[in-house]
């Protein structure tokens, strides 16, 4: 048996974009071509593609995806048992913050205030003054650390409201292009990310094409940005990464 291009889309909730790019990088090439030069899946075709769009709801770029799959000495078993753990330890920690949910959701409703240990015992050993210690110490002597203070210092309540609604809207907007299965390194993509840049620029200090792809990396590296765009959507935090990257080498280029 094999299939056509819009029948596997259909079988895995893909576009026909989408498989068309993995094609044209060499992630996913079919095995059969008709003479018309039509593609046409296999089930290896569609056990590849399974185990692509395993990895991509964990959240790796399509590079890493190309390398694991590629390895010669992994086979199904491995990828398998790998997903496997990394899958476990997700739903184990998402548990955790449903229980949190849960249980503030019941509070609330029964008049309870939480003691500040209980409202905040989903995020682990994660303190935000430490963090804010470790921003200043990495960042502290740059003029984007500087530029940012200044502006944030004069902010009112209302400036704090726009800001974290316009950032909401660029990871939806990023989050739906995941969804959609369209590629990071799309026009669409690129878009959504140079506003991104632009929304950081505006709010905070100017961030260059540059800088925005140091910060793009550092969203996958920190587990801790990992984790926040993660619990938008998963994978959001390897394709915002990548089309940030796409967008800066867009820009570079031209």
């Amino acid at each position: 048996m094999s299939y056509s291009v819009g029948q596997v889309a259909g079988f895995a909730g893909v576009t026909v974009r989408t498989l068309h790019h993995y094609d044209e990088i060499g992630l996913l090439v079919p095995g059969e071509r008709t003479y018309a030069g039509h593609r046409r899946y296999g089930d290896a075709d569609l056990d590849r593609l399974q185990q692509i769009l395993f990895y991509r709801a964990l959240g790796f770029p399509l590079d890493e995806v190309a390398a694991l799959l590629d390895d010669p000495d992994a086979d199904p078993r491995t990828h398998l048992r790998r997903q496997h753990r990394l899958l476990t330890a997700r739903i184990e920690t998402l548990q955790k913050m449903a229980a949190a949910v849960e249980h503030a959701m019941e509070a609330r409703t029964m008049g309870i205030n939480l003691s500040p240990e209980e409202k905040f015992e989903v995020f682990g050993d994660f303190d935000p003054d430490q963090y804010a210690d470790e921003v200043q110490e990495r960042w502290g002597d740059t003029e984007a650390y500087r530029q940012s203070q200044r502006r944030t210092a004069s902010y009112t309540k209302e400036d704090w409201k726009r800001i974290n609604e316009e950032m909401d809207a660029i990871h939806r907007r990023m989050a739906d292009l995941l969804a959609e299965g369209v590629p990071a390194d799309s026009e669409a993509a690129m878009d959504v990310a140079e506003e991104h840049r632009l929304w950081i620029t505006g709010a905070y200090y100017d961030c260059g094409h540059e800088m925005h792809a140091c910060l793009g990396e550092m969203y996958v590296a920190d587990a801790r940005f990992t984790a926040t765009y993660e619990a938008i959507r998963t994978g959001l935090a390897g394709y915002l990464r990548d089309a940030i990257v796409a967008n800066a080498a867009r820009h570079t280029a031209s």
